[in-house]
């Protein structure tokens, strides 16, 4: 029971106690209670309401209340509605398919255009035709009739292109801009009507329009230079519209011309142009299974254009970018030779060259090439893909870039595998691309194009270049014309395997040369052992001698060329000049004159170009005197303006010799049968790997790597049509003295015969020493005593030595001072 009783106890001792403080609080009459007398005082707030009179409120403001609540009440209900209603339309605007909305806007676009144009083409009647009317004609002026046309364009852009609203702020502020310019230089042309003249002066002007935009121009300036500022308003409205830079204005119209007057859309992008993708982050390369083998594809698919990109998880294949050149079109077409030369010979016109076929970017043929590179890559684990691919003429260069940490021997290792997989023995890899970190696999075409010269003698890489001396030699692998200066090279040595495409390409140099050069500027020297393959140029003014087809005369006529070259250096060291076009130049200018009591009178020296067809029959015949000839020609005349070619279609060692490679430091290789002719010719394989009919490989004067290139094609009907032109500008001039060097030459072969050069150093060994001994002869020269005896009988014969007197020597009849006028008897010069 205690714990009850103190329970009972502790409430009334805690409500005392609070009912304590209650009272205390109530008595204080300052203190913290007070704080909260505001919360007391809420009903204070509405005191204005309870102060109006209990009997009704003053008249005139009941009033007023009244009416302001009406009005608030009326214009809260027509808000409410007007917007309810305009979220409505609004709602169902968004609601509806893009493409409906921006139809719906072409379609009142056009609703435009026809009103306009009742109004103002038919005349139509009615408050809206007249309104509509008179502003236009108004606002217009003479360009009323145009105003229809360019609304309906705008509706079709509309409804042709509905996801390019971006431009069409562009094209608006392009319109207007153009619009104020057209109608200003319209208000000029009619001598700048203003109001006061009336409203049919101004119409027939360029309207309000042209009115605001030339009339104050042209009171501040003049109407010239007003209308000069208003065609460039014009000009800048029209590019604006076209999307083009002003620094892309010539490319522009460069492609207009090209395209036959059709001009591309620059807004639109190609068809075969790939789309900018996003940028991923890198992800780890997956090994892919073997594809399977690609099926075979009909030679009548070859032919046909292919776009459509290859499906495979390696990215997309793009050839590089063709060649700029627009491709060649008729033979009408082709540019006229931008050479100009003096006097009144005439170059062949270009029409006599017909164009090759037209270059393909792609064909189906690529594609399937692509898919068994990368099926043999993939069934041989080679962390490689082909990133792309460049078409030319005849070959086609595969790209394939390696991954991290793989060994370039691993894919050329491959080339057998290469070549079993895309069914072609001819393939050559290049490891790797010059200037690309890329390995190169060179595949013949199945679908092959023709390079024509006129193709390559029409481009922009011959007509920048102005020397006579400029041939075409073809195209490379990436579709660019190759062309070569003679003159620079200075000789080049052409050779390949029989078939290979070595004739052609003489034709085309020698066609070359007569479509770019006059036969004052450049002469020619022909020798064709084989008697066939040269005889169509017969007769041409190029020509310095008749054509040569005996191999004897060849030896002696590239004597003549060596003697020729030490005239000219003669002249040249006299005049104090160091190549030959530098005399040349003086000559023409008159700066250049004979000394004094000398008959000699200085004319320009042409070009002298060596045309040999076939090396190897000359050294047959005479391969000493051939050898050294070329040797001396090849090693001084390139100041002297003398150049050889040398063709033959027997690369061997006993043929090029290695004096002769030594000095040619140019060449063009044809398909060859063995590696070891590659070599011969370039120094290096890759000549055995070519598929013949004008595939090369260039190597030109300082170059490390060949350049392949596709060798210009040139017909026999071409080449007979230029040299009727050629025939008919001039007839040709042989040199006379080239006759009578052959013909001395043959009274001392007859009892000389190979030993001139032998006998021209004894003769200088005994006239120099005074001392003429058989002996002498065989310890000096080297030679047995029966070769010596016949030197020493052949010098009694020519009274260089007196007759035999036992074992005496024998007397010499010629002084060392007459050394040099015998030598050049004997020699025959």
């Amino acid at each position: 029971m205690a714990p009850r009783a103190s329970q009972s106890q502790a409430r009334p001792r805690g409500g005392a106690k609070a009912s304590g403080a209650g009272a205390a609080s109530r008595r204080s009459g300052a203190g913290k209670p007070a704080a909260k007398k505001p919360a007391a005082k809420k009903p204070a707030a509405r005191k204005p309401a309870s102060r109006r009179p209990a009997g009704g409120a003053d008249p005139v403001t009941w009033v007023g209340g009244v009416i302001y609540g009406v009005l608030a009440f009326v214009w809260n209900l027509l808000s409410s509605a007007i917007g309810g209603t305009f979220r409505a339309v609004g709602q169902g605007a968004r609601d509806l398919d893009p493409a409906h909305r921006r139809d719906g806007l072409g379609l009142v676009v056009l609703a435009l255009a026809i009103v306009v144009a009742a109004a103002t083409w038919w005349q139509m009647s009615g408050a809206v035709g007249d309104a509509t009317r008179l502003v236009v004609l108004g606002a217009f002026g003479a360009a009323t009739p145009v105003v229809p046309v360019v609304i309906g364009l705008f509706a079709l852009r509309l409804f042709r292109r509905p996801d390019e609203e971006a431009d069409t702020g562009r094209l608006l502020i392009g319109a207007a801009t153009l619009g104020v310019g057209v109608l200003g230089l319209t208000h000029i042309s009619q001598g700048l009507p203003v109001p006061a003249d009336g409203a049919t002066a101004m119409r027939s002007g360029g309207g309000i329009i042209g009115y605001v935009a030339a009339v104050p121009l042209a009171s501040l300036l003049t109407p010239v230079v007003t209308g000069v500022l208003l065609t460039l308003v014009a000009l800048f409205g029209l590019l604006v519209i076209t999307k083009t830079p002003v620094g892309k204005v010539p490319e522009r119209l460069g492609g207009l011309v090209r395209r036959g007057g059709r001009a591309a859309d620059p807004e639109r992008p190609l068809a075969r142009e790939a789309r900018p993708e996003a940028e991923e982050p890198a992800k780890p390369r997956r090994r892919r299974k073997p594809a399977a083998e690609p099926e075979p594809v009909g030679p009548g698919e070859l032919d046909k254009p292919y776009d459509t990109p290859i499906v495979a998880e390696k990215p997309a294949i793009r050839p590089d970018p063709p060649d700029p050149t627009p491709p060649p079109a008729s033979a009408e077409q082709l540019s006229i030779p931008s050479r100009v030369v003096d006097g009144d010979y005439d170059l062949p016109p270009a029409g006599l060259l017909q164009p090759g076929s037209p270059p393909k970017p792609r064909t189906r043929a690529n594609d399937v090439v692509v898919e068994a590179l990368t099926s043999v890559l993939d069934q041989f684990s080679v962390d490689a893909q082909v990133t792309g691919f460049t078409r030319g003429p005849t070959v086609t260069r595969y790209e394939i870039e390696l991954g991290p940490a793989v060994k370039v021997e691993r894919v050329t290792a491959l080339t057998k595998n290469i070549a079993l997989s895309v069914k072609s023995a001819d393939v050559r890899i290049l490891s790797p691309i010059p200037g690309k970190s890329a390995i190169g696999v060179e595949i013949p075409n199945t679908d092959k194009e023709l390079v024509s010269l006129g193709d390559v003698l029409g481009s922009p890489a011959a007509a920048s270049d102005q020397h006579p001396m400029l041939v075409g030699l073809g195209k490379d692998v990436e579709g660019r014309n190759v062309v070569a200066n003679l003159a620079k090279m200075p000789h080049i040595l052409v050779a390949g395997a029989t078939g290979a495409g070595k004739s052609t390409c003489i034709n085309g140099l020698i066609s070359s040369i007569m479509m770019r050069s006059t036969p004052d500027e450049v002469r020619m020297i022909l020798v064709d052992p084989k008697r066939v393959e040269l005889t169509m140029y017969e007769g041409i003014p190029h020509l310095i001698t008749p054509i040569i087809t005996n191999p004897k005369r060849a030896a002696e006529a590239l004597q003549w060329v060596v003697g020729e070259m030490d005239r000219r250096y003669d002249d040249l060291a006299a005049s104090g000049y160091r190549h030959v076009d530098d005399f040349n130049r003086a000559v023409r200018a008159g700066e250049l004159t004979a000394p004094p009591g000398s008959e000699r009178v200085y004319e320009p020296y042409p070009y002298l170009l060596v045309i040999v067809d076939e090396l190897a029959d000359l050294m047959m015949v005479a391969p000493r005197d051939v050898e050294d000839a070329i040797v001396r020609i090849t090693q001084l005349a390139r100041a002297a303006g003398i150049h050889l070619v040398l063709a033959t279609q027997r690369p061997s060692v006993d043929v090029v010799t290695g004096l002769i490679k030594a000095n040619v430091p140019s060449r063009l290789a044809f398909a060859t049968s063995s590696l070891s002719d590659s070599r011969v010719i370039l120094d290096q394989p890759g000549a055995e790997k070519l598929v013949g009919q004008g595939d090369a490989l260039f190597l030109p004067m300082g170059a490390s790597k060949p350049m392949r290139l596709q060798n210009a094609y040139v017909s026999e009907k071409e080449i007979r049509a230029i040299v009727e032109h050629v025939k008919k500008q001039s007839e040709p001039t042989y040199r006379e003295d080239v006759a009578a060097a052959e013909t001395r030459k043959k009274e001392i072969d007859e009892d000389v015969g190979d030993d001139l050069d032998l006998l021209l150093q004894a003769i200088e060994l005994v006239v120099t020493t005074q001392f003429g001994s058989t002996s002498m002869l065989q310890r000096k020269l080297r030679v047995g005593f029966a070769k010596a005896g016949r030197l020493m009988d052949l010098m009694e014969s020519r009274e260089i030595v007196g007759p035999s007197e036992g074992s005496k020597a024998r007397d010499v009849l010629v002084q060392p001072d007459d050394l040099p006028e015998v030598l050049t008897r004997l020699r025959g010069e």
